[in-house]
């Protein structure tokens, strides 16, 4: 078929009578090389769709807070997982394995998952992010700053590598949508046909907002040419592309964001105490064929360089060896058994031996597999050669000099691997960073100053480190697993850029801005209350108000209570908590915080609550915590207190019939001194 694009919310494709589609790419199964599509994306549109997402994108998620866009992310994410047969049989084609197809597919969706609530959890219900500590910037506290995050107003451009169509698109997509920014994705044309059979799926779900997702499958000349100041590129691929797109005049002067992940030398260690028989020999072995044969090694976190103890080598060799005869099928994904599919192109197959040749020319020996093509198991069952498909056989090489520069620059994106050996931790670390930048290290040991050491020496060069021993090996995500929890990215060759890391990608997306002004303006921009705006105290108990009603700055002002020595010291005994402060006026006095015996803090915020509480069944459901609790000026016998409730922050939830409330908290004495400072959480119906 010819590959269409979804652009301004509509499916083109080139007019085939016009001749627009003569120069399309012909992609072909990985197994068979049967003809699957033709892709090209001549004529089209490109500005029109930066100008669309700009505007009608930009429009449609503008009208949304987080929490409704991440609501609609894990509705979209349902979706994927009810039609997700669908993306494993395309992806089958490919050469992806069920296994295979679960890092792809279910780890796309996976993302949109843990973005939808982590959106919910960690952001408000709003469209605008605080973003630190407020900053008093005069003595009256007329005039404030602090820092807001706000979304770009263009569009993300993401450009993303072959090896994962659906989680390189969806891991990127995620965040964006979330952060507010309409997305046109470019996959890659080997795999494209798995991304548009993605796409369409949400675009039939009916739940993408107009113009919030475009795709365009084929190549983009003069895409970078429409970028403006307000647009982001995150571009996964080859390092030499990376460094082209980054030197175009709108990366270097246009103020276009520009944000890369690209190919990586990454490695994994064995630790010296980590022998042969070892829970954390094994677990490295393991590990290894892993990375050697998930995706046919096309991964950009895929180990690439087995930095091992000299004295384990062949050791190491002889259990991988071992390990690939007892538990690879190299195959046509669609047969039984099979454990590992061609790579995604005959091309890619030609240049993955190219640079294994490479790396035989510059002393590597090859120790298991070799450059023939492979009997491997048909569709059908039956074994033996497929020359039209891309198989590879895993490959493990050994320098015998660990120092080869080739060892640490030539990378075969593929079943591919060399070992290295080294002497001592600090040995160990030096390989690491000849790298020059990876995405992830790993190291297999039990040994916790090994492995600190070789953290410490080699955290500047990693984006990810993973740690892997007897105690974490069952339920570790891998070594080639970027989470969505955790950043993924890496400097130097890897990139230099980030992507994940939980929220930290939504604020990729977003632009920080520094703001100034008094109580009540912050307050307006920010939709958070702050002590000096307005309040209003008269009127119902707030904890008579639904969360329809109740209105940021509504405000409880509470009565004094006096303390005395007795409340002091049956607090302390019905507690157990004498601390000598509480019960000890000599110590009391020489501490130098304290004028001598003072009230527990605990005390005087439990005090509190009952100075502001309205008793009666009502819209408050539920006080869930306390946070930010600072204790700032001591309370001694006979001083009193009391103590201002303020509605500081309202966030309903898009899918319950409650909300968050979040209340500003000050206990005074009597000389209006600021004695403690919290917020009170609670649970309000709607």
């Amino acid at each position: 078929m010819s590959l269409p694009s979804y652009l301004r919310d509509q499916w083109w494709s080139p007019a085939s009578d016009s001749g627009a589609d003569d120069g399309a790419a012909e992609v072909r199964d990985a197994s068979t090389g049967e003809l699957v599509a033709r892709v090209n994306a001549a004529g089209a549109d490109l500005a029109g769709a930066l100008e669309y997402a700009r505007t009608v994108g930009q429009a449609s998620l503008g009208e949304l807070t987080f929490h409704q866009r991440a609501v609609l992310l894990k509705q979209m994410a349902q979706v994927l997982t009810e039609r997700k047969q669908e993306l494993y049989d395309l992806s089958a084609r490919a050469g992806a394995t069920k296994a295979d197809s679960w890092i792809d597919v279910d780890g796309g969706i996976g993302a949109m998952f843990t973005y939808s609530s982590k959106g919910r959890r960690e952001l408000p219900n709003a469209q605008v992010l605080i973003d630190g500590a407020l900053e008093p910037l005069s003595k009256d506290g007329s005039f404030l700053g602090e820092h807001i995050f706000t979304r770009l107003p263009g569009v993300a451009v993401q450009i993303n590598a072959f090896n994962f169509p659906v989680w390189g698109l969806l891991e990127k997509f995620a965040p964006s949508f979330l952060a507010g920014m309409p997305t046109l994705a470019k996959p890659a044309t080997p795999t494209a046909y798995v991304a548009e059979a993605m796409v369409r799926i949400l675009v039939e779900s009916g739940l993408l907002p107009a113009g919030t997702l475009q795709l365009v499958c084929g190549g983009v000349p003069g895409l970078f040419d429409h970028l403006r100041l307000g647009d982001l590129v995150a571009f996964t691929g080859s390092a030499s592309t990376a460094e082209r797109l980054r030197a175009h005049d709108s990366v270097q002067t246009g103020g276009v964001r520009f944000t890369s992940e690209t190919d990586s030398i990454n490695a994994s260690v064995l630790g010296p105490d980590a022998l042969a028989g070892t829970p954390e020999f094994d677990a490295y072995v393991k590990q290894l064929v892993v990375e050697l044969t998930a995706k046919a090694g096309q991964k950009c976190t895929a180990i690439r360089r087995a930095i091992v103890p000299a004295a384990a080598v062949d050791d190491v060799l002889a259990a991988v060896r071992d390990r690939i005869a007892e538990r690879v099928v190299v195959g046509d994904p669609r047969a039984e058994g099979v454990t590992m599919g061609p790579l995604a192109s005959r091309e890619q197959r030609s240049e993955v031996l190219r640079q294994v040749t490479r790396l035989v020319a510059a002393g590597g020996e090859l120790a298991i597999g070799g450059l023939d093509q492979p009997s491997v198991k048909r569709a059908d069952g039956s074994l033996g050669a497929e020359p039209e498909g891309a198989f590879l056989a895993p490959i493990v090489l050994r320098f015998a000099d660990a120092r080869t520069p080739e060892a640490h620059t030539v990378e075969a994106f593929g079943p591919v691997a060399a070992v290295l050996p080294y002497a001592t931790a600090a040995e160990a670390a030096e390989l690491v960073a000849l790298g020059g930048g990876s995405l992830v290290t790993s190291a297999a040991t039990h040994d916790p100053e090994f492995a600190r050491e070789l953290v410490l020496g080699t955290a500047a060069y990693n984006g990810r480190i993973l740690l892997l021993d007897r105690d974490d090996a069952r339920t570790s995500t891998g070594h080639g697993s970027p989470m969505p929890h955790l950043v993924h990215g890496g400097p130097g060759r890897a990139g230099g850029g980030e992507e994940l890391g939980g929220i930290r990608a939504v604020l990729h997306h977003m632009q920080r801005t520094a703001i100034q002004g008094s109580p009540d303006l912050l307050t307006a921009v920010t939709g958070v209350w702050h002590a000096g705006a307005a309040a209003d105290s008269d009127g119902p108990h707030p904890f008579r108000k639904s969360l329809t009603t109740l209105r940021i700055g509504d405000q409880v002002r509470s009565g004094a209570r006096r303390v005395t020595l007795d409340d002091i010291e049956t607090f302390a005994t019905f507690t157990g908590d004498t601390f000598y402060a509480h019960m000890d006026e000599e110590a009391a006095a020489a501490n130098p915080f304290f004028p001598g015996r003072v009230a527990h803090g605990y005390l005087l915020v439990s005090w509190a609550a009952g100075l502001f509480v309205d008793p009666a069944p009502g819209p408050v459901l539920a006080n869930y915590g306390l946070e930010n609790l600072r204790f700032l000026t001591p309370v001694s016998p006979g001083d009193s207190i009391r103590v201002d409730l303020t509605a500081k922050q309202i966030t309903p939830r898009e899918t319950d019939d409650y909300g968050e409330v979040r209340w500003d908290a000050r206990i005074t004495n009597q000389r209006d001194e600021l004695v403690a400072s919290y917020d009170v959480l609670t649970l309000v119906a709607k």
